[in-house]
């Protein structure tokens, strides 16, 4: 249920567009500057062989500390083992670069800038993104296949005509838990609902619910008035779930679960009632209710959900219960299996809603690099203790549209949010070329 952000900032500093990176290594035949400097020692400094104090600048540390710095570096080397040499360097100014340099297993795209003046410490660094060397599609379903507990993925080119074509995938029919992935179907409905006349994008609501994790509304007062639109862009950027049960409550849930039958679903009973963020933590943490709800039919829940309402709200959640690891994913969840997560972002690409495809691009999901290669790319993802999903509409530079889908579920433990997001990068890279 919360959102991914999956770029890893080492500091504050602007992107540019790297698509038409140019390959440009500094050799001994270009004048030293104090960024050439900098550039040439940042693999010791991302090994951890140079004193950080001697290399960023006291702003940069200030930021960032030393030991959040070290965390990052250990994570890198963990994953893709030791940063090796610069391979290339497109300057953007006196004092900053886009640098492309080599890990073991990758090579890494980063912004980096030093100060204008002596002693020139770096004051910006941005890792922008990973590829990994020598990639395939085999590979890529193997690592897939690793993972324990359970993982899908599907990948699907739509052409000209609308025909959808598998090019890979893993258990594409097996339901999986999609935590916050499950917002779709409230976008599609709101699009929908504005298509049809019936509302309009800038239509103002009042914010009429709270709930745990609301990276955009956390603490602000009921009533609020806020538009469709910013609810919608609140909810799939942020994974906002405040403005989520808003939206749900002002659509209705049997208009989104009549969307959700419309575009078709493998198996209804699994992914029905939708609930609210809401109505799912209370459940979740209530060992009553709980019980209640796992063991009842579709019938009986909804009549539990609307007896049982008071006790149902963002105050009598238990968040102390919401941090100790998987707790009911396989039975008070937002349930589908990777088809019917493509069958849903290819009727959301099938509106042709200019607003509906601006929101999903808000949040990438990717790093720039990554997201570089595409000529547009939406994205909504999803992850809870145990479940992980991730989704994309991309549309390539040739113009070739594609369905890119992906969810990892482990009851037993937490999933590695980081090496799925990885995995999934990597099937993005290689879908691009």
């Amino acid at each position: 249920m919360r959102t991914m952000k999956l770029a890893l900032v080492l500091g504050a500093l602007s992107l540019s567009p790297i698509s038409a990176f140019a390959q440009t290594p500094a050799t001994a035949a270009q004048p030293a500057t104090p960024l050439d400097a900098r550039i040439a020692q940042l693999p010791s400094v991302l090994s951890g062989k140079l004193p950080y104090a001697d290399y960023f600048a006291p702003s940069f540390l200030a930021a960032v500390p030393e030991a959040q710095l070290k965390g990052l570096s250990d994570q890198l080397i963990a994953q893709y083992g030791r940063p090796l040499k610069v391979l290339s360097i497109k300057r953007v100014g006196p004092s900053s670069a886009t640098v492309q340099i080599e890990y073991e297993k990758a090579i890494a795209t980063a912004d980096i800038s030093v100060e204008p003046s002596a002693p020139n410490k770096i004051v910006g660094l941005l890792i922008k993104g990973f590829e990994t060397k020598d990639d395939t599609a085999a590979k890529i379903d193997a690592d897939f296949a690793a993972l324990p507990g359970t993982a899908g993925y599907l990948v699907e080119k739509v052409a000209a005509d609308g025909t959808r074509t598998q090019i890979a995938g893993r258990n594409v029919t097996q339901q999986f838990a999609v935590a916050s992935t499950f917002k779709l179907y409230v976008l599609a409905e709101l699009a929908a609902q504005v298509d049809a006349g019936r509302r309009k994008w800038s239509d103002v609501v009042p914010l009429t619910d709270i709930s745990y994790s609301s990276t955009a509304t956390q603490g602000w007062p009921r009533d609020t008035p806020v538009t469709l639109q910013t609810l919608a862009t609140w909810m799939i950027s942020v994974s906002d779930n405040a403005a989520t049960d808003t939206l749900m409550r002002v659509l209705g849930r049997e208009a989104i679960e009549k969307k959700l039958a419309l575009i078709g679903h493998s198996n209804p009973e699994r992914a029905l009632p939708l609930l609210t963020t809401v109505e799912a933590f209370a459940l979740k943490t209530n060992p009553e209710l709980s019980k209640a709800f796992q063991t009842a039919s579709e019938a009986k829940q909804r009549a539990l959900l609307q007896q049982k309402s008071a006790d149902l709200t963002y105050e009598k959640i238990n968040l102390v219960a919401l941090g100790s690891g998987p707790v009911a994913i396989d039975s008070i969840e937002w349930f589908a299996a990777p088809v019917d997560i493509a069958a849903l972002l290819n009727n959301m690409r099938s509106t042709a809603s200019a607003s509906l495809l601006n929101i999903l691009s808000v949040n990438k999901g990717v790093a720039p690099a990554s997201a570089a290669k595409w000529a547009y790319l939406g994205y909504k993802g999803g992850s809870e203790p145990g479940v992980i999903s991730m989704s994309f509409i991309a549309k390539s530079k040739a113009g070739a549209f594609y369905n890119i889908t992906g969810s990892w579920n482990n009851p037993a433990t937490e999933v590695d949010n980081a090496v799925f997001a990885q995995l999934m990068t990597r099937l993005l890279d290689n879908v691009a070329g």
